[in-house]
């Protein structure tokens, strides 16, 4: 970790335009914030990743916050008619201004619960394709919860540096970063993104496509938590192998696992106690025709299916981006592979249905959920070295591809 005189001090200009002011005092220190559709993410210097919420907020009908976080989730769905629960961002921006303030001064005030009157620089993470406006709406925002300074920095840079991607030399590195709202392909090189594509196409997306699915097929009409249970339960991108038995098993365990291969069913174990992955997911929703309850068996292969659509938008942002990429760090990509991160990336067989289309090796980064808001936490603690990254999200606009 950098010094505390060293990462304090800065040059140019936050992100919004003003002077770098001087160092902060003693009593308050810095915080980087990875403001993502379904979670936000709070890391404070020197103690680490000290919140991970879903970007949640309940309000009643006079604005008063009811619930932030966790607490505001678990009334998705199940509020009365005088409270609201609320995701403050869409698709990786800003959607309701006043809720994401109010969220944001509720999840700060918890990360700094002894600093109370501390006024933090804040270091946020953006989509790579968010306009000017939507910009302005995460600096006030963060300003209006209480930040002194506000730098951003483009999620696809801080999910290579949290990747371990050598962010700074001079090859190629492809990063596919897959929020709840947003999908950012970039091809990093020398501290830069060379190109860079941002899809509002993402979880959300995943989710939405199960919901309509369940709906269209069985009438069943069921809400964002359980499309996204169904998703992380049965969601798949492509047909994964079933793992092959230990050469070293037991003879009269292979008698076992051949009678549920040919029933087609899995076992609730394997040979070493390992559970084996769900093949089929009950759901419980609402019957459109009857409008009554009801319960009903679907099965992977038609998940699969559903979310077909989804999933070749995000092939084919990556088919655009390693299209405009120049041909050396082609070749870079080529030997060092793309990637994945974000929530998105632990979708199973996802890895392999973009290995065989782009033909590039392609690889889940380690603990792909935490790579944004480590690549924050690195630009906060060496803040000086890193300056030059956050500034190049205020002066490289991106384009934002709507499929």
């Amino acid at each position: 970790m950098a010094s505390s005189t060293s990462s304090r001090a800065s040059s140019g200009h936050t992100a919004d335009g003003s002077p770098d002011r001087p160092a902060a005092p003693s009593g308050a220190y810095d915080i980087g914030i990875d403001l993502g559709t379904a979670n936000t993410l709070v890391y404070a210097r020197g103690k680490g990743v000290v919140l991970n919420e879903p970007s949640v907020v309940a309000v009643n009908v006079t604005g008063e916050v009811i619930a932030v976080g966790s607490d505001a989730k678990r009334t998705i769905g199940r509020t009365p008619s005088g409270i609201t629960a609320m995701r403050p961002l869409r698709e990786g921006v800003i959607a309701d201004f006043t809720a994401a303030e109010q969220m944001l001064r509720a999840l700060m005030k918890k990360a700094l619960p002894s600093r109370r009157f501390a006024r933090p620089r804040v270091v946020i993470c953006v989509p790579s394709g968010i306009t000017g406006v939507e910009r302005r709406a995460v600096i006030d925002s963060a300003r209006s919860a209480g930040a002194r300074e506000v730098h951003l920095i483009e999620e696809p840079m801080a999910a290579a540096i949290g990747a371990g991607l050598p962010v700074d030399e001079p090859v190629g590195c492809m990063v596919v970063d897959i929020g709840g709202g947003t999908t950012e392909v970039a091809v990093v090189s020398m501290g830069g993104l060379v190109t860079a594509q941002s899809v509002r196409i993402a979880g959300d997306a995943l989710d939405a496509a199960i919901a309509a699915h369940v709906k269209k097929k069985h009438a069943l009409a069921i809400g964002e938590r359980t499309a996204e249970d169904i998703k992380m339960a049965i969601g798949s991108a492509a047909r994964v192998p079933a793992p092959r038995a230990a050469p070293d098993s037991s003879a009269d365990a292979a008698p076992d696992a051949a009678s549920d291969a040919s029933s087609g069913t899995a076992s609730d174990a394997d040979e070493d106690g390992a559970p084996q992955r769900r093949t089929s997911f009950t759901v419980r929703g609402r019957d459109h025709i009857s409008g009554l309850p009801r319960i009903q068996e679907i099965t992977e292969d038609e998940i699969r299916e559903a979310l077909t659509e989804p999933v070749d938008a995000i092939i084919r942002a990556v088919h655009h981006t390693l299209d405009a990429c120049p041909p050396e760090l082609s070749g870079d990509i080529i030997e060092r592979g793309i990637a994945l991160t974000g929530g998105g990336a632990l979708l199973r067989g996802l890895d392999l249905r973009l290995q065989q289309e782009m033909g590039v090796p392609v690889t889940v980064a380690d603990q792909p959920l935490d790579c944004v808001v480590n690549g924050t936490a690195k630009c906060v603690d060496e803040f000086a070295s890193l300056h030059g990254m956050l500034t190049g999200a205020k002066e490289r606009p991106r384009r934002t591809v709507r499929l």
